[in-house]
């Protein structure tokens, strides 16, 4: 059974406790999609010098923020890991393993309304802070066999994030910025303009910088859209905003 593919935008990690709109449409993706074998996830907060693959078995739930309430620092997620299936994996794509990560809340805080038994086995990939995005974009072309092998693959980051920017008002009206920048990827992904979506400087005017100062809640897309097809039915299980600033959409191929 070929696995859909997901881009997640997870913003902030008080989602985890969250019940609205947007915590509705990851507990619905759980119920829709089909059950996977297990989940790879490349994460915007797993940055490392070269890829790695995490191979643990029961990984730790990783609380890696501060200053947010007391009872976020207690949820855990313990779900299994995928030690086997993340070998083949790393030896696959010749990449060498982890036993030391865990779950980094770009995974936990989105999982957690997804798949809330803890009933999935989770592995990472992380992002490689010396690669080009062409290069990001290759890797996650070599993760698209996995689908067939019954694994979900998942990047959890933002379509925008500049949190020198945010509104501390969780309702406020997004920025225009923020908006124009969504709106082109949108449109890029849809035309799979690979060009575009890896050289930040075609997008004009600063427009890439401004959205995202570092590329670590970028990068995770290109890896989803490396591992989907022209053939994948493109989807947004959903769009909108938070704090004016994040984009908080959701992309679906297949």
């Amino acid at each position: 059974m070929r696995l859909p593919v997901l881009f997640i935008g997870h913003g902030a990690p008080t989602n985890a406790l969250a019940d609205n709109a947007y915590t509705k449409a990851l507990a619905k993706l759980g119920r829709d999609l089909p059950r996977p074998e297990a989940i790879l996830c490349v994460s915007a907060h797993w940055i490392t010098p070269g890829s790695r693959i995490s191979v643990v078995d029961h990984p730790k739930t990783i609380h890696d923020f501060s200053g947010f309430p007391p009872e976020m620092y207690q949820i855990q997620y313990p779900a299994n890991g995928a030690p086997e299936i993340a070998r083949e994996v790393s030896k696959a794509l010749l990449l060498p393993t982890d036993e030391t990560w865990g779950l980094d809340h770009g995974t936990w805080t989105v999982l957690k309304h997804m798949y809330p038994k803890v009933d999935v086995p989770i592995f990472q990939l992380s992002l490689d802070q010396s690669k080009t995005f062409k290069e990001n974009l290759e890797l996650g072309k070599r993760l698209e066999p996995l689908r067939a092998k019954g694994l979900l693959i998942i990047g959890s980051g933002n379509l925008t994030h500049n949190l020198g920017q945010i509104i501390w008002d969780q309702e406020a009206k997004p920025v225009d910025w923020a908006v124009e920048f969504d709106t082109k990827a949108k449109e890029a992904l849809e035309k799979r303009d690979e060009n575009l979506l890896t050289e930040p400087a075609s997008w004009g005017k600063g427009l890439f910088r401004k959205a995202h100062p570092t590329a670590d809640h970028y990068l995770p897309l290109l890896y989803a859209l490396g591992a989907s097809t022209e053939k994948d039915k493109l989807s947004y299980p959903y769009e909108g905003f938070e704090y004016g600033t994040l984009s908080m959409r959701m992309v679906r191929w297949g």
